[in-house]
């Protein structure tokens, strides 16, 4: 029995996808009972619902399981105080596979959410569990959040400079590796960095949506300013606002560049590019 938290979510349902592929079985911890149908329609009948900060949610997750898959909520000011509780959980219930879903670069403290996602990984050095640690770089999914202004506009609009390298990786790719590392041998206390085949600039992504979707697609700065009044009518919570603006001035003054070498060695397979995956995008 494999469970996987955080199910609800894209990531989650990814990483479901992909053990339920291979023939897995699987269960999923959300956070909503209204949740439990998302992760239903992927084809599990097991489905734990509760809050992660209690106790007891974890205890009836961990039942009979013998690998965890770690998603904490995104953007959680208390991921630290979530993870011991899972990882105590996990050692009382002898769960033999530990793997935590942590970010790219999460020794940059400038920004909070990858800071937190560092001190859970020195806890996992110390809890005596047998852990696989997986950094993904930025989706290329992310992009779709600008879908309608791309396809409606002809405008894709970002909130660092037009100029920043980012690399970008299929989050197809990342469920993958993770369903791998869940179930194969191999994978004990290893690190893996997960990046795409290129890290390219905002005009860069401009230029190949352009050639894929056949249209002129214009690459555009949202200010700070326009993106947290976006932020605020959308409801996100100031936590959220301030640490994703702060990883936005990261990323305007360092990029945030990474290496596909271990995923194409994890994959066994060139990782998807961007170009592929637009052109996915536009077939479905």
């Amino acid at each position: 029995m494999i469970l996987v938290t955080g199910a609800a979510g894209k990531t989650g349902q990814a990483v479901i996808q992909a053990l339920v592929q291979r023939g897995e079985t699987v269960r999923a911890l959300v956070y909503r009972e209204a949740h439990v149908a998302t992760v239903q329609s992927l084809g599990l009948a097991d489905v734990v619902y509760g809050d992660m900060q209690q106790a007891e949610v974890w205890r009836q997750a961990m039942l009979g399981v013998q690998a965890l898959y770690l998603i904490c909520p995104n953007m959680y000011p208390h991921e630290f105080e979530l993870a011991r509780l899972a990882t105590g959980t996990a050692r009382d219930f002898g769960v033999s596979r530990f793997v935590y879903h942590s970010v790219l670069h999460p020794q940059t403290e400038t920004m909070p959410h990858h800071w937190q996602k560092l001190r859970v990984e020195e806890l996992l050095f110390e809890t005596g569990l047998n852990f696989t640690i997986l950094q993904p770089a930025a989706y290329m999914q992310n992009i779709l959040g600008s879908w309608p202004g791309i396809a409606g506009e002809g405008v894709y609009r970002v909130p660092y400079p037009v100029e920043t390298k980012l690399s970008l990786v299929d989050l197809a790719d990342v469920a993958e590796v993770a369903a791998r590392v869940l179930v194969e041998p191999g994978h004990d206390y290893a690190i893996y960095e997960l990046a795409g085949p290129t890290s390219p600039s905002q005009t860069e992504v401009a230029a190949l949506l352009s050639e894929v979707l056949g249209r002129t697609v214009t690459p555009e700065r949202v200010s700070p300013a326009a993106w947290r009044r976006e932020a605020e009518q959308a409801r996100l919570g100031e936590y959220q606002i301030e640490t994703l603006l702060k990883m936005f001035r990261y990323y305007e003054q360092y990029h945030f560049l990474g290496n596909a070498n271990v995923l194409r060695w994890l994959l066994g397979r060139e990782p998807t590019d961007l170009k592929r995956f637009f052109q996915r995008v536009k077939d479905k």
